[in-house]
């Protein structure tokens, strides 16, 4: 018997039809099964994934190859934290009394909070503009993430110190322009991220990984790991003669942050290294080695504008051994002989900053208005 089939003029068989509906479906399952082996030859294996130019999917977080990049992204989860958490009243009034601090002592509170309310903004776009487009391991990208949050962090705990003591914040915030030290400092900076941040930039050629290798080596070694220290040890000084203790304490939260955003930043490197041995020349080194003593002298000449004359039992010229001090040690850590060998570090009592833990108990001192995700009542 022969039916009409809707979409033509001609008889149909039924039994053809059949026939081909049946060869339609045992295709269809092939093809599936096809596509299924090939979906699950596609999938990521550990041994596969690169820190830069890696061909794996940057969206499938597992399985792990940089387990150390994923324990990080967790450390820097569990020392999480607010600037409202910290009471700046004691900060207010003694900024509000004529006699609270010297002039010299409000220079270095100034200067810092000059320098600090946009470099933390430079590191953060340098992570999301730049960094995080070029590498290719999800578990690195997971704590670049968590970094670039960090950095408004900081951000906003410099914007919470200038609005508690009332500052002008035209004159705070546009000191990078203003203030030589500090715009020389910036100035060093902007071009590596500028390079990274391009749209036409990729990489894939040695000129071009080296290039990024740069800034990751300037942004972990000197901005976070060297240029920041001068103001890290000037507050913290303050804070130790009982001075701006809340920004003392907000400052020592921030170097924990960034001593962990350093130290993720050389293993960064370091991977970086081991996987693209050719990109470790001498011509190389030697540039980044340029680069060291030049930001030894520009952070030395901020130390000097900010100190004048000795304070708080310091003066620029012990600032001189610190950040060679500091200088032998990114350089060490990355594979680089030491620069200025022997220099020792005038400021022991930092490196028991730098270790900090986060045992302080906030509901000592925090503003109990504040509550973090709504989580706490206090009725």
């Amino acid at each position: 018997m022969l039916t009409w089939d809707d979409q033509s003029a001609h008889p149909v068989n039924p039994a053809a039809r059949a026939s081909s509906d049946g060869e339609a479906n045992t295709r269809a399952k092939m093809d599936a099964d096809t596509a299924a082996t090939s979906a699950a030859s596609h999938r990521v294996n550990a041994s596969d994934k690169r820190i830069i130019n890696g061909q794996t999917d940057v969206n499938q977080l597992v399985p792990f190859k940089y387990k150390w990049a994923w324990e990080k992204y967790l450390a820097t989860c569990a020392n999480h934290w607010m600037p409202q958490e910290i009471n700046m009243s004691r900060d207010i009034a003694l900024w509000k009394n004529p006699n609270g601090l010297t002039e010299d002592e409000r220079r270095i509170v100034k200067r810092n909070l000059g320098f600090f309310v946009t470099a933390d903004s430079l590191a953060a776009n340098n992570i999301v503009l730049g960094t995080y487009r070029h590498i290719t391991a999800p578990e690195c990208r997971q704590f670049l993430l968590r970094q670039a949050f960090e950095e408004a962090i900081h951000t906003h705990a410099y914007q919470y110190i200038v609005e508690s003591l009332d500052l002008d914040e035209a004159e705070i915030f546009n000191a990078y322009n203003e203030v030589p030290s500090i715009r020389a400092k910036d100035e060093f900076l902007i071009p590596f991220i500028d390079a990274i941040a391009d749209p036409h930039f990729k990489t894939g050629t040695p000129v071009a990984d080296q290039t990024l290798l740069k800034s990751l080596i300037v942004f972990a070694c000197l901005m976070e790991g060297l240029f920041f220290y001068v103001g890290f040890t000037q507050i913290l000084a303050l804070g130790r003669q009982n001075k701006m203790t809340g920004a003392a304490e907000q400052y020592m939260y921030i170097l924990r942050d960034e001593s962990m955003h350093c130290n993720f930043g050389i293993d960064l490197i370091n991977t970086v290294k081991l996987e693209n041995p050719h990109l470790w020349t001498p011509e190389f080194r030697e540039e980044i080695r340029e680069l060291f003593r030049k930001a030894v002298e520009l952070e030395y000449a901020y130390a000097e504008d900010t100190m004048p004359r000795g304070v708080l039992g310091m003066n620029a010229s012990m600032f001189k051994s610190y950040l060679r001090f500091i200088a032998n040690r990114r350089c060490q850590q990355i594979g680089i002989e030491a620069l200025y060998p022997q220099e020792e570090n005038p400021f022991p009592w930092m490196a028991e900053m730098i270790d900090l833990k986060k045992e302080r108990n906030f509901f000592e001192t925090r503003v109990i208005e504040y509550q973090t995700g709504g989580a706490l009542s206090w009725d």
